[in-house]
């Protein structure tokens, strides 16, 4: 099998285990918040990123990878800004309406490309802008309903969006300038988040909630699920480092509106939630741009290696990650960086 074909099949797995294991953990918690009433996401959160690291501390021990030190300033300040992330995330949700928080998300995509073009000279040709406005302009048919607008709100979500994609981008950079696994800068920056999000989840969980996260009642049936989320936050905190870092940013935010997608199918199909010829419409116009992104980023990447002589002496890059192709070593994440995990009963939350 040549190198090209491994980097695919990496990809690809990469791809599904961040698609399967995001909708898995919105099950767990829509069931967590929803009937049990745990609604504590910040906290939560902190405590998957402590699984996590366990977890790698194991993996570790029984030399599953090998521990690379860097950094740490680098790592400190990472691990501190991805958690900041979740947090300021999590207050855009609580401050503001559904639908403006769902336009916040939608922003993160164009506010990574207008950095990557910026500071770090990439280009995004007219064919990927094209395909990314139509997954845009999908995503927010099927999501975005009320644009209730507040000042306090709306610097939040400026807040959110701008942290997360300078998190996002940081993975993919980190990793290829420090030449680390994604497994070795999780293990190192857990810590870091984990702490970041303990001290601030409670306050801003209370905030929210107007409820103690330490005063509730933790029933057996919550205990299950809260521990059942963390185990499958291990596997959503490592895809989402390693799909970053096989792909790119923009890729991987493609990706989480492809399981917005999904979620919203699943909770019509199986859990019977309202829909609408708005949701289908959305969903289906979303997937048509997924897969023109996917389209052009392969035709892109083929021509790149077809003109590799050429293309060794140009400095700019092009936008060539796509969705289910190879790693090209081109491109610079939570619910929550992890995707921001979301605290509200008719909303998803993510780790």
């Amino acid at each position: 099998m040549g190198e090209s074909q491994k980097f695919q099949l990496g990809t690809i797995g990469a791809l599904s285990l961040s698609v399967v294991s995001s909708v898995s953990i919105v099950i767990c918690n829509k069931a967590l918040i929803s009937t049990l009433g745990f609604t504590f996401a910040t906290t939560l959160t902190s405590w998957h990123l402590l699984v996590t690291f366990c977890s790698l501390h194991v993996a570790l021990w029984m030399k599953l990878f090998e521990h690379k030190p860097f950094d740490a300033r680098a790592v400190m300040g990472f691990g501190v800004l991805n958690g900041i992330s979740i947090g300021l995330l999590n207050l855009s949700l609580g401050f503001n309406s559904v639908g403006f928080y769902q336009m916040t998300k939608l922003a993160i995509i164009p506010c990574t490309v207008f950095l990557e073009t910026i500071f770090f000279r990439k280009q995004f040709s007219r064919t990927i802008q094209f395909s990314l406005i139509i997954l845009l302009m999908g995503v927010g048919i099927a999501t975005v309903t009320d644009l209730q607008l507040n000042a306090l709100g709306s610097f939040l979500s400026l807040l959110a969006v701008l942290t997360t994609c300078v998190a996002q981008i940081m993975t993919n950079t980190i990793q290829k300038k420090f030449k680390v696994s994604s497994t070795q800068l999780l293990y190192q920056s857990c810590p870091y988040q984990a702490m970041t999000l303990f001290i601030i989840g409670p306050f801003l969980d209370g905030l929210l909630t107007n409820q103690n996260v330490f005063a509730f009642n933790y029933t057996p049936q919550v205990l299950f699920f809260i521990v059942l989320s963390c185990l499958i936050s291990v596997s959503v905190n490592f895809s989402t480092f390693l799909v970053i870092g096989k792909t790119s940013p923009v890729t991987y935010q493609v990706l989480g509106h492809l399981k917005t997608c999904l979620v919203l199918t699943f909770g019509y199909v199986l859990l019977r939630d309202p829909f609408s010829w708005r949701n289908i419409l959305g969903i289906l116009v979303a997937v048509v741009g997924m897969v023109l992104y996917s389209y052009y980023c392969n035709r892109e990447s083929q021509q790149k290696a077809s003109e590799a002589p050429v293309q060794l002496s140009q400095p700019k890059e092009v936008e060539s990650d796509p969705l289910l192709s190879v790693e090209n070593g081109n491109g610079i994440h939570g619910d929550g960086g992890p995707k921001s995990p979301v605290w509200s009963s008719n909303k998803d939350l993510h780790a």
